[in-house]
């Protein structure tokens, strides 16, 4: 089970501020890239909805991260060919990746290299506004291509807590549309609300079924369920003695395995950063390229332990 820290008190100012070592001065934490497996496309931080929490702050007027174009990613492709690296996942994430206006352009040449694609939506309207794109893409590549619809709690009254009044009925009837139209969909919730897991992923289990979705809500592949982030409160920071008091093997953090490309709002080139939940902060910026971004990771922000290691969460499938 992971574990998540009972919070609330504020952050103290002293912690994470060295990368080396922690506010009481042991070893801080790193991680190594073991071997990029996934590699994240950021496709910018534009959204159709603004939602409570969102770790990203997208919203409709949000571009802090611009959309990325078709041709900047394919040199990211390039480069995994080029380096043989076994990189067997591309996942696109937002914002809203369906926003992005070339977003097909850069889904088939990922699918067409022989990648798996894991695409995260909240399956609305602009899924759905160009559905047969997105049919030709199944109908050629199958189940190479994942589609990954967050829906925030089983039930609608809470879903729209977070995303807003009237967004749960466009998200079932784009999800009822996948599930017709034979398209591989995992899902992704959240713990915020303090249900048991157990009860959380039977709910879940059965609005997936009176929706027609093929989903075991069992398989935490198929049922992701975050734990909550909120980088305001205060949480322990990771030692080099963490790992084996809490039992927890570095080498299933995010950054022993993956890395996420963004590209800034005026910037004239993407860059790649250290992971999905840290798009904005400069210190994890890592480098242009691919090689630039293959050293270490030091654990110096709270996602890094609210998250990943008390939390045991990971966004990659």
């Amino acid at each position: 089970m992971p574990m998540s820290p009972e919070v609330s008190a504020p952050l103290a100012s002293e912690k994470f501020k060295d990368p080396t070592v922690t506010a009481d001065g042991t070893p801080r934490a790193c991680v190594e890239l073991g071997v990029l497996q996934t590699l994240w496309i950021n496709t910018g931080t534009l959204c159709n909805l603004e939602c409570t929490g969102c770790y990203i702050e997208s919203s409709p007027k949000n571009d802090r991260l611009a959309y990325i174009r078709a041709h900047e990613v394919a040199q990211y492709f390039d480069e995994i060919e080029r380096g043989g690296l076994p990189t067997r996942e591309i996942g696109f994430t937002g914002g809203e990746p369906f926003m992005n206006p070339e977003i097909y352009d850069m889904l088939g040449d990922a699918l067409a290299r022989g990648f798996d694609v894991l695409v995260l939506t909240n399956a609305m309207r602009p899924m759905m506004r160009a559905k047969e794109r997105l049919l030709a893409l199944r109908e050629q590549f199958g189940e190479k291509l994942t589609l990954r619809v967050s829906i925030d709690h089983p039930t609608q009254a809470r879903h729209e807590e977070i995303r807003g009044e009237g967004s749960w009925q466009p998200m079932i009837e784009g999800l009822r549309w996948l599930a017709a139209n034979r398209f591989r969909v995992h899902l992704a919730g959240r713990t915020l609300f303090g249900d048991g897991e157990d009860a959380l992923r039977r709910a879940y289990g059965e609005l997936a079924s009176e929706i027609g979705l093929a989903l075991d809500p069992r398989n935490p592949a198929e049922l992701v369920l975050f734990p909550e982030m909120d980088e305001r409160l205060d949480v322990p920071e990771i030692s080099t003695a963490c790992w084996d008091i809490l039992k927890v093997n570095p080498a299933d953090m995010m950054c022993a395995s993956s890395r996420m490309v963004v590209k800034r709002k005026g910037a004239n080139h993407p860059v790649v950063v250290a992971c999905t939940l840290l798009p904005y902060d400069p210190r994890f910026e890592l480098g242009r390229t691919l090689d630039d971004a293959s050293g270490s990771v030091a654990l110096n922000h709270p996602h890094c332990a609210r998250f990943c290691v008390l939390g045991g969460g990971s966004c990659s499938a």
